[in-house]
């Protein structure tokens, strides 16, 4: 009997750290880019994160090519060069014009 719960409770656990990866597969690039008030969340995060479940006991095969896979894109990430929000151009100042609506029907 007590071998059956250690077998699930590692069977739990390999579950969590496959979630844990793919959720940090679908959200560590969008925060990444964030928004013009820059990254969400940033790469040292991301970073010790991935850290975090490198450290973690008897991860598989798999579970390690895809925490490698995410390392590797962080450090592509960090190599790129990002935009400089702060180095966009002024605006203009000319005030924008309205918008019409066009229709597809004429007569009405």
């Amino acid at each position: 009997m007590e071998r059956t719960l250690i077998t699930l409770a590692g069977s739990t656990q390999a579950t969590l750290i496959d979630q844990d990866i793919a959720h940090i597969g679908r959200v560590m690039r969008p925060s990444l880019l964030g928004d013009l008030g820059g990254p969400i969340l940033p790469a040292a995060y991301w970073r010790k994160r991935l850290h975090q479940l490198l450290d973690t006991s008897q991860l598989s095969h798999a579970q390690l090519c895809g925490v490698d896979s995410l390392l590797l894109q962080l450090d592509q990430f960090e190599a790129s060069a990002q935009p400089a929000w702060d180095e966009l151009p002024p605006a203009t100042g000319m005030p924008l014009r309205p918008v019409h609506a066009v229709t597809a029907y004429p007569h009405i």
